[in-house]
């Protein structure tokens, strides 16, 4: 499979100590097309780094000052949204599973292959920009929510848990009639083409907001 090249805001972030190895990744990763970022400590890195960053983050595990580990440790406080790639060495691959089990999307032991470097980055890239695109669509829709009456979210809230019109009615103590055109008054404001949108729509945020 070919590598995808990044989109023109994303970045690889590269955090490595060893000044040869992180030439040789800049090279690679470059003569591919992606754009990068390198720093030779976590230290660096924790300077620059900004909510907004986009992209992907290949870490090191060991190295001096702040470790690998425990800068993911910092970013995750941080909330910073970057899937990360470890680089380890062989004794390093235990610390490298249980970074796994907090949060990191991978990790590629020393020495390794070109190639899959290269996919493991792509696939990194294709997923930030996925959940970039689900955290815009989540906002969106929270600030459609935001615009509802108080009445519409209550007529909303019944429809998400799958109320009739006629039972909204009975539990709001309103006519059928005036149950539509709430209804009808929520699918606008929340910009849903079907039913089935609406509910997968807020119940992604809700679900959002309880993780």
């Amino acid at each position: 499979m070919k590598p995808q090249a990044s989109t023109p805001e994303q970045i690889i972030y590269l955090v490595d100590d060893d000044e040869a190895l992180r030439d040789s990744l800049v090279w690679l990763l470059e003569s591919q097309g992606f754009k990068v970022a390198a720093f030779a400590s976590g230290e660096d890195f924790l300077k620059a780094w900004r909510p907004d960053f986009n992209g992907c983050l290949l870490l090191d595990v060991r190295m001096p000052g702040i470790s690998g580990l425990e800068l993911h440790e910092r970013l995750k406080a941080q909330y910073c949204t970057l899937p990360i790639i470890f680089i380890t060495g062989h004794g390093d691959v235990p610390m490298a599973v249980a970074a796994l089990k907090k949060g990191a999307v991978d990790f590629i032991e020393k020495p390794f292959n070109d190639a899959e470097l290269l996919r493991l980055v792509s696939q990194c890239l294709a997923k930030e920009q996925e959940s970039r695109a689900r955290r815009r669509q989540d906002a969106e829709v929270s600030r459609r929510l935001d615009q509802l009456t108080q009445r519409e979210r209550e007529v909303l809230d019944l429809i998400i848990i799958g109320k009739l019109n006629k039972q909204i009615a009975d539990v709001l103590g309103i006519s059928i009639k005036t149950v539509e055109v709430h209804r009808a008054r929520v699918m606008e404001k929340m910009a849903a083409q079907s039913l089935a949108e609406l509910v997968q729509n807020v119940m992604a945020i809700d679900g959002g907001a309880q993780r």
